[in-house]
């Protein structure tokens, strides 16, 4: 992603950069010259040699992408040089492109179609006008700038009728377009059938001739000290257009045949292939030839009664035992599949599956459950078919759940009920909500926007309290409290001067009467004078007796008494 978010780097770099990493993860590494890398990408020498410029000088940041080591001898001959891509480091921002797109498309396509996979895989909402912002001007006036919107949706456009992007009109959040990228461009028929292809083909041929005559002046390879290629004459295992005894590879489509793949490759027809001629890749579509245009009428479909086999000799696909026993529910589609790179991918999708734990006897009953729920005259492409609909697991996230049913125990899946529950709510809450009802009950709202069904709720859930009635004061003349006992009395008459109740004033009255108003204490007396039995008593008289308030008591007791 460094390539594609610099503004310092041009968007024939990227297109240079994808191409030749493709060709340097081969074993002899990438030795195809700059006008066999033209051919590939359908771009003139002079672009790719200054894509090649700029990726073999330092960035702003120092960082070189490209590394080329010359085999020229003093003499001034020698091979192609040999070039690769420098090693990425373990925290840089990378998004993988199929090598195909950078054929199709142009370089800014190319940089478009890059931005939209990173967003894809990054689970980003992409706008136009962030997309637009990653696109810049490399010419004029307005060179570093970004393009406008407008322009940005037109490259988009050119994208997605190149197949390579499929964009869902508003579909996104907030009215966003959705932009899904595939890894494959769907088969693109071009209108006018057969004559239409082949003018296509021969305009493409002619505008690629024209363009390679020449290059700009200062971009010519070998004209700048220690940066062209001298070389004049190349390995004939890389690409060679004039030997037809040799296959030419440009990276892009088939995965190079490694020993030990084991699951979906022919040991014996691997050893074959490269006593022939090494591992090499082919081309998409399966041509093994370069092409000077862009392959606008390739195809990639594997519909039955479509376009016949590519020229492709190679080795045959070979399966091993276990993964076509179980593919055996659907070998009467297998057998329609035209396409050697989607029959690859079929087998190489079912040997995953089983080496990540998936049981055989499971996927098999996948497939003969799923082709018996479909008629054969309703799968067009067989091969897309297979990858799309037979093989993927469905249900949610937990591993044994195949679509809704538990695989270990034949048990219905709660998660998948519950998404099932939830899905078929929302279903008819929005149902309820065109037809004008409440969401949660489905009857008519009233005049205030509510059901009477939301109103018992929210009177259930937030009860209103009861309200406190008021303390009202007593009629009648004011009450009071006794200044002895407490207690409460009407406060009239006597009251009103001595703030008693009657009792306590008759009693009040009745020791005034009975004791005698001078202290009988004898002077300096500290301590009560009576006794607790036998014991004299300690604690304080009253101010007017003698004796403490305990014994009092008992003086009035034995009085009343």
């Amino acid at each position: 992603m460094r390539l594609v978010s610099s503004p310092h780097y041009q968007d024939v770099a990227l297109s240079v950069y994808v191409k030749v990493k493709a060709l340097a993860s081969r074993p002899e590494g990438c030795q195809a010259r700059t006008e066999t890398i033209a051919s590939y990408l359908g771009l003139s020498v002079a672009s790719v040699e200054r894509g090649m410029t700029q990726l073999r000088r330092p960035g702003p940041d120092g960082v070189v992408e490209l590394f080329s080591d010359r085999r020229t001898m003093p003499g001034g001959k020698g091979t192609s040089a040999v070039r690769a891509v420098r090693a990425m480091t373990r925290t840089e921002a990378f998004v993988w492109l199929p090598v195909a797109a950078s054929e199709d498309l142009t370089p800014r396509q190319l940089r478009a179609f890059a931005l939209i996979a990173y967003a894809q895989a990054r689970g980003i909402a992409l706008t136009e006008a962030e997309l637009a912002a990653g696109l810049r001007h490399h010419s004029g006036d307005k060179a570093g700038q970004p393009i406008s919107v407008t322009a940005a949706s037109a490259v988009v456009d050119e994208v997605e009728a190149a197949r390579w992007v499929t964009v869902q009109r508003r579909a996104g959040a907030q009215g966003r377009h959705h932009y899904i990228a595939h890894d494959i461009a769907p088969e693109a028929r071009p209108e006018g059938g057969c004559a239409a292809v082949a003018g296509a083909v021969e305009a493409a041929v002619t505008r690629g001739s024209q363009e390679s005559v020449s290059s700009q002046v200062g971009e010519g390879s070998g004209s700048p000290v220690g940066e062209g290629s001298l070389a004049n004459r190349e390995s004939l295992r890389t690409d060679s257009p004039d030997d037809e005894g040799e296959l030419f590879s440009s990276a892009v489509g088939e995965v190079p045949v490694v020993k030990g793949a084991g699951a979906v490759e022919n040991p014996a027809d691997a050893a074959a292939r490269t006593e022939a001629g090494g591992a090499l890749a082919l081309r998409a579509g399966g041509n093994s030839q370069p092409s000077p245009s862009k392959p606008e009428t390739e195809k990639r479909s594997s519909r039955g009664g479509g376009s016949a086999r590519s020229s492709y000799d190679g080795p045959q696909l070979a399966m091993s035992p276990q993964i076509y026993s179980v593919l055996e529910p659907v070998h009467l589609l297998l057998e329609k599949v035209n396409n050697d790179f989607v029959a690859r991918q079929i087998a190489r999708e079912v040997d995953r599956q089983l080496r990540e734990g998936t049981d055989a006897g499971r996927l098999h009953h996948r497939l003969t459950a799923r082709f018996a729920k479909v008629m054969l005259s309703e799968i067009r492409d067989p091969g897309r078919w297979l990858l799309g609909v037979a093989l993927p697991r469905w249900g949610c996230g937990f591993q044994d759940c195949e679509a809704g049913v538990l695989w270990s125990t034949g048990k219905d899946c709660e998660v998948c009920a519950e998404i099932v529950q939830d899905k078929a709510a929302a279903r008819r809450r929005a149902q309820r909500i065109e037809q004008g009802l409440c969401p949660d009950h489905g009857t008519r709202p009233g005049p205030g926007g509510l059901c009477v069904d939301c109103v018992l709720d929210d009177a259930t859930r937030n009860p209103t309290p009861a309200p406190v009635p008021a303390q009202r004061a007593p009629e009648g003349p004011p009450r009071g409290s006794c200044g002895d006992c407490g207690a409460r009395i009407v406060v009239i008459g006597r009251a009103l001067e001595d703030g008693l109740c009657k009792l306590c004033r008759e009693e009040t009255a009745a020791l005034g009467a009975t004791v005698v108003p001078t202290s009988t204490a004898p002077a300096g007396q500290e301590t009560c004078s009576g006794r607790d039995g036998d014991v004299p008593c300690g604690r304080k008289p009253l101010p007017s007796r003698n004796v403490c308030g305990v014994h009092r008591v008992q003086e009035l007791a034995g009085e009343v008494a």
